[in-house]
């Protein structure tokens, strides 16, 4: 899906495959007079899609999506939390293992929702769950830090200098992300100054999966696009 506000009225390419190939062709159709007026394409960290929207996109500013940012790092969090409790099972003491084990139980959302949105209940274990494992308390608060500083900074230089400083200081403990963080940098501290996210594009994702479930399946793609655009009433022709 393809979908780009241009002077508040949208254009929207529901394109059979994710190649650079059946992307391009769709855009092709709009044309290089309006593509040339785009300013601005969110996009995720897949697909290596860059270098086709330099190419087709000649004017706009590419903007890393915030929320798959914040992803990467709620995927390391919770890879930290996997790998501490499969190391439990290597403890001799097999009590301090039960205890350890059943605070560990049950704690994904506690470490990777918003602390401001835990339950009563998350935010009890969020605690026991620090108190006994400090690489995970560690990390926790980074990733705190993280979401932080993209909800608060709203200019482009007093955002990206918080950036880095999170980056050194979580150099150790989310090493795995460092890499993607360093290669997408540019685009990750444009949100700072553009504060454009790709979150209406996953509402309208969602809801197209929806579709697909309550078509029980399409035989082809046209008839899967037909159905989408009459959904948003939208031109079929």
């Amino acid at each position: 899906m393809v979908i780009v506000d241009l002077d508040r009225h949208a254009l929207v390419g529901l394109v059979n495959g994710r190649t650079h190939a059946a992307i391009e062709q769709e855009l092709e159709l709009w044309g290089e007079e309006v593509l040339s007026q785009i300013t601005e394409v969110s996009i995720d960290l897949s697909g290596n899609y860059r270098s086709l929207i330099q190419k087709r996109f000649p004017n706009a500013e590419i903007v890393a999506d915030r929320f798959h940012v914040s992803r990467l790092i709620n995927d390391t969090l919770n890879q930290a939390r996997v790998t501490a409790k499969k190391a439990l099972k290597e403890m001799d003491d097999e009590t301090e293992r039960t205890r350890l084990e059943e605070i560990l139980k049950n704690s994904k959302y506690a470490l990777l929702k918003p602390e401001k949105n835990l339950t009563d209940k998350q935010s009890k274990k969020l605690e026991a769950v620090k108190e006994a494992f400090p690489l995970l308390a560690q990390m926790h608060q980074q990733k705190e830090d993280f979401k932080q500083l993209f909800d608060h900074h709203r200019d482009w230089t007093t955002g990206t200098f918080a950036l880095m400083d999170w980056m050194k200081e979580a150099e150790t403990t989310f090493k795995d992300n460092m890499g993607t963080l360093r290669n997408w940098f540019s685009e990750i501290t444009a949100y700072f100054e553009t504060r454009t996210t790709s979150g209406v594009v996953e509402g309208i994702n969602n809801r197209l999966k929806l579709i697909k479930r309550m078509g029980y399946g399409f035989r082809n793609f046209d008839n899967f696009r037909l159905r989408c655009l009459m959904c948003w009433h939208l031109d079929i022709d």
